[in-house]
């Protein structure tokens, strides 16, 4: 197998920043992006959850909202000590680490349902985002140093197209299982007598089967990543330790680093503020018009073009700066927000629904283009770029408030100034000068 080409000298060459020959390391990607399908899935779900808890527990955007909050601010608290324990225990024992904590989280679903406790069900999604954060610090830069890092970007895209391919497959399974219990409804009016004639704990109960059957599938990862042969990387070389331990903010120094993870922060919430207002936008009568369940299919449509664009952006970046090509992509995502903003009727519904194409290479280009010559700063970088991802708990949160207080519509401005920001980055942010540094 692939990992009994790797020897200690070549995990330490990795770990430093040096570049090594792609064609030795097709298998551990193959297996990475199982990882990538499976985080992007269970991230989705959470726009199906929302509109469904939202009802049941009659709450308003502000109140459900907290479910991305909960998830999202699992990175803000878990990121850095995750970051440390990968630097211990190496990227693939940390992958093992971070599905069986996901696996807990799904468990936690079930005893959330029973109860019926929307407490119970924020702190589900706040475990089950905590084995994902580990997963996260573990499997991007694992597949950034597999190979040169000329075509980082490039490679990263087009594993995280399959983190795309989880999306879009995931409202249809979330449509399917979690919103079954109700019986076709015409309209947004009959959907809602249709889940109030079902008590709390009839409601909730629907989640328990879809999170049981992700449990299962996360402890089956699990296992197989426990035994695979793959490339010992992401330890911290202890010949070097006391320059880590003793300048522990290195990384912080790094001006595209810092700048980075502001466009990670913006990044995902603008991506997981439009994707958790979809189905109550695309309800809205002057919009789509559509039923809930009806709405949920169309995320798909959303999480779908940013699949298709991950794959034509990993062909597109071997040739043309990825920096540019982030701007392209966030210049017209603003275009594609301000319609859906000023318009109305299926302009304003498409319109929202494509920015999901422009997302597609956004996440990964940022998170490589951050963490380009930070060596063995690298571990740390990449911790500081997850913990970023609270963007996701912060921004909708804010949205939600905007969406109480002005409507759902111009709520949406918050993510326009999000893409403003990633444009900005991709033409300047991402080239700011490093400090020179004597390794």
């Amino acid at each position: 197998m692939a990992g009994a080409t790797f020897d200690a000298s070549t995990q330490s060459s990795v770990v430093n920043g040096v570049p090594h020959q792609p064609g030795n390391y097709r298998f551990a990607l193959i297996a990475l992006t199982s990882l990538f399908f499976m985080w992007g899935f269970l991230t989705c779900l959470n726009d199906i959850l929302i509109p469904y808890l939202k009802n049941m527990f009659d709450l308003s955007y502000t109140q459900a909202m907290l479910v991305q909050f909960c998830f999202f601010g699992a990175y803000f608290i878990v990121s850095i000590p995750a970051g440390n324990l990968v630097g211990k225990i190496g990227y693939q024992k940390g992958i093992v680490t971070g599905l069986i904590i996901a696996c807990i989280g799904c468990l936690l679903f079930y005893p959330s349902a029973s109860l019926a406790s929307y407490d119970m069900f924020l702190f589900a999604f706040f475990v089950l985002a905590s084995g994902i954060t580990i997963l996260q610090v573990s499997a991007n830069p694992y597949v950034s140093t597999l190979g040169p890092a000329s075509t980082a970007s490039s490679r990263l895209t087009m594993t995280q197209a399959f983190n795309s391919l989880g999306t879009t497959v995931a409202p249809f399974f979330g449509s399917w299982l979690i919103l079954s219990t109700i019986e076709h409804p015409d309209s947004v009016t009959e959907l809602d007598q249709a889940i109030a004639t079902l008590t709390v704990a009839e409601q909730a109960s629907t989640v328990q089967l879809p999170y049981l059957i992700l449990a299962a599938a996360l402890f089956l990862l699990a296992t197989v990543f426990m035994f695979l042969k793959l490339p010992l990387l992401g330890k911290k070389d202890p010949n070097k330790s006391h320059q880590t331990d003793s300048d522990s903010g290195s990384a912080w120094r790094y001006p595209h680093l810092v700048l980075g993870a502001v466009g990670i922060f913006v990044y995902v919430g603008a991506e997981v503020g439009i994707g958790s207002f979809l189905i109550n936008f695309l309800t809205q009568d002057d919009i789509g018009g559509l039923t809930e369940s009806q709405a949920a299919k169309y995320i798909a449509y959303y999480f779908g073009g940013a699949m298709v664009g991950r794959f034509i952006g990993a062909l597109v970046m071997q040739k043309i700066n990825a920096g540019k090509v982030l701007a392209f992509n966030a210049v017209f995502a603003c275009l594609l927000v301000a319609t859906a903003i000023f318009s109305q009727g299926t302009t304003a519904m498409w319109a929202l629904l494509l920015v999901g194409l422009c997302n597609s290479i956004m996440f990964p280009t940022i998170f490589s283009l951050a963490l380009q010559d930070l060596k063995q700063y690298t571990s740390q970088g990449s911790g500081i770029l997850c913990l970023a991802i609270v963007g996701g708990a912060v921004v909708p949160l804010l949205q939600g408030m905007l969406a109480d207080s002005f409507g759902i519509q111009f709520a949406f401005v918050l993510p326009l100034l999000c893409y403003g920001f990633i444009g900005y980055y991709g033409l300047i942010g991402c080239n700011a000068k490093r400090p020179n540094e004597s390794i």
